[in-house]
């Protein structure tokens, strides 16, 4: 360990794209890809100003890195979709500050798979132990009130719980492929009553005179992007202050130059797939798709369910993708195919009183996490006993 040198990195861009590549497997997992990350940053996205600051720790034996924690310093707590204002307010009846706070996740991305990437030669354990040793010591030094890691890896997990962290379960959706070979093959896993849903809210949208077209990889054009852009920009204007918009328009650029082998977009047209009524963006890798964002210029019974739901499943069957995140909230998602998962977070708090009475609590309310999962699935519209979630590790 003696000739490890750690670095607090301020900008991705500090870090050379292809030795953060032979630690991160960017195909699997676009969003921990250089460019996904250095995209986000240099468009604005994620920016002191926008409350997040990049703080990313890389553990470098000469000029070779070794290790990496993406990592950032966040002034409130949008854009994680783990909701903690709760501890937020614990820490004020403590008379405490919480924010500034540092964060491990891909930023405004709900999904599975933050870890700290490692060199596979390396002993991920040792490594893990000694970069929150360090991770520690920033925060302590900089009066930082915790160090939070979210839609943890369950493969990393028990090498930081291993560590002292913390643990909890939080929900969110998943569908899984039982392999289907085609969408009416996945209807007959419904129930003969909400098979008859699926179907007329399908025709519904057929009856306004709307087709949906995949636009894949190569296919997608500037500006069906920018058009993509203006549908999310519209879809979070609709919701006010709540309206969570935090990607650039020079983001949707720079993913049509840079992440388009990863990007699928579900445009609804009456025509021209250019000139879409609606649209949803989702991300895939070969195995993997997670639905991010969605837009429409009309008003149209069931169009959101088509684009973000059906025709993203029809599309992830044909391509032989194995689970569909369709993203963060929504209890309507339940009813059509998909279930509820724990997903762990992982907490290191710097404040004696407010660890020993988060960490006493924790226990109770993982547990009854677990009981409203196993209640929601067991009420899902299924013919038998619901399909078994298909594990990212198998």
């Amino acid at each position: 360990m003696a000739e490890l040198t750690a670095r607090w990195h301020r900008a991705l861009a500090e870090i050379p794209e292809a030795q953060w590549h032979a630690l991160v497997a960017a195909e699997s997992l676009p969003f921990y890809s250089w460019s996904w990350l250095v995209g986000l940053e240099r468009s604005g996205s994620v920016a002191p100003r926008q409350g997040w600051q990049p703080c990313h720790l890389g553990l470098w034996r000469g000029e070779q890195l070794i290790a990496v924690a993406p990592l950032y310093l966040k002034g409130h707590s949008y854009g994680e979709f783990v909701f903690d204002q709760s501890f937020a307010q614990l820490a004020a009846q403590l008379g405490q500050r919480y924010y500034p706070k540092l964060l491990g996740m891909s930023p405004v991305s709900p999904v599975l798979g933050y870890r700290f990437f490692i060199a596979p030669d390396e002993d991920a354990a040792a490594l893990t132990e000694l970069m929150l040793q360090l991770i520690d010591d920033f925060c302590r030094e900089h009066q930082i009130f915790s160090c939070n890691f979210l839609y943890v890896d369950p493969a990393w997990q028990p090498l930081a719980e291993a560590a002292g962290c913390a643990t909890w379960l939080n929900q969110q959706s998943l569908w899984s492929n039982q392999g289907y070979g085609d969408f009416a093959a996945y209807l007959q896993s419904f129930n003969a009553n909400q098979r008859r849903n699926i179907k007329r809210e399908r025709k519904a949208v057929q009856a306004a005179g709307l087709q949906v077209t995949p636009v894949v990889g190569e296919a997608i054009s500037p500006a069906l992007m920018r058009r993509m852009h203006r549908f999310y920009e519209q879809h979070c204007a609709r919701w006010g202050p709540w309206g969570s918009k935090y990607l650039t328009e020079a983001f949707f650029d720079h993913a049509a130059a840079e992440l388009r082998r990863h990007l699928v977009l579900f445009s609804a047209h009456r025509g021209d797939p250019e000139q879409p009524v609606a649209m949803s963006l989702c991300v895939h890798s070969a195995t993997d798709l997670w639905g991010r964002y969605w837009g429409s210029d009309e008003e149209i019974e069931n169009l959101h369910f088509e684009v973000c739901y059906y025709a993203p499943i029809e599309w992830a069957i044909g391509r032989g993708i194995q689970r569909f995140d369709p993203g963060a909230g929504g209890s309507h998602k339940r009813r059509r195919g998909f279930m509820a998962r724990p997903h762990a977070s992982l907490h290191r708090w710097y404040h004696p009183r407010f660890e020993a009475i988060v960490r006493r609590w924790l226990p109770e309310a993982n547990a009854e996490q677990l009981e409203q999962i196993e209640a929601i699935n067991a009420e899902l519209p299924f013919t038998a006993r619901p399909p078994a979630l298909i594990d990212a590790a198998a």
